[in-house]
């Protein structure tokens, strides 16, 4: 049996109440943007899907730098946010913002694969009969999609569990309000006899990384099976 340190324990509890709210909290969006580009036609449509995915591309530190530029206690949004009682920078809150944004991309693809899948027709369908489009989506749309939504979602939560670059730029590594699970390990690897805490934290990151990958893929074959069968 592994036994954890409590500092390990902080480490573990943290990263799954960032990873949780980043998930909740940008799924949402990420529904609605997904769906926006997978069937409006609107101007800067390219402009917006590029935007969407350009967390993979930057560096992390890079995002995690722009966001201390603008939600940090000097930023232009941050110093708005700070004066109704919202602190992002060097908080856990910005720890969350920084692994959502990070995993935003790959949940919006997930969603947006799945969203592709669906057949029109069915929307136009229900269209006909008098629905409206909310309706329609809720109705119609949503349940088909379930399963994407589930997968982008897991996605999105194991890239928050794993992120490291954007979150030590924005929010600096902090034990007990900012030291995720990757924050821990590299805080541990910088100490003498810091190797088998950090070895345990590297174990638990790569089984729940595994676990979502073999979630997310079963999710995706179940969505593929229901496509080929229609």
């Amino acid at each position: 049996m592994i036994l954890f340190g409590p500092e390990e324990w902080q480490a573990i509890a943290l990263s799954l109440r960032v990873s949780v709210w980043a998930t909740v909290c940008s799924l949402p969006l990420g529904v609605f943007l997904a769906y926006a580009l997978a069937r409006w036609r609107f101007p800067g449509k390219q402009i917006l899907n590029g935007l969407v995915h350009l967390p993979l591309i930057l560096p992390p530190v890079v995002t995690g730098y722009i966001l201390l530029l603008t939600f940090g206690t000097q930023g232009p949004v941050g110093r708005l946010l700070q004066e109704v009682g919202i602190v992002l920078a060097f908080h856990w809150t910005g720890a969350a913002l920084a692994a959502g944004i990070m995993g935003f991309p790959l949940m919006v693809r997930a969603i947006r694969l799945s969203i592709d899948a669906v057949d029109p027709k069915l929307e136009q369908a229900a269209s006909t009969l008098g629905a409206s489009r909310g309706w329609v989506f809720v109705t119609v749309t949503l349940p088909l999609i379930l399963p994407g939504v589930l997968a982008g979602a897991i996605l999105a939560f194991a890239k928050a569990m794993g992120e490291f670059g954007a979150t030590i730029t924005f929010v600096s590594n902090i034990p007990g309000q900012t030291r995720t699970l990757p924050s821990a390990i590299y805080a541990f690897l910088q100490v003498p006899g810091g190797e088998g805490a950090a070895i345990r934290l590297v174990i638990v990151s790569v089984v729940l990384a595994l676990a979502a990958l073999f979630l997310s893929e079963a999710i995706s074959r179940r969505v593929a099976a229901r496509v080929a069968g229609a």
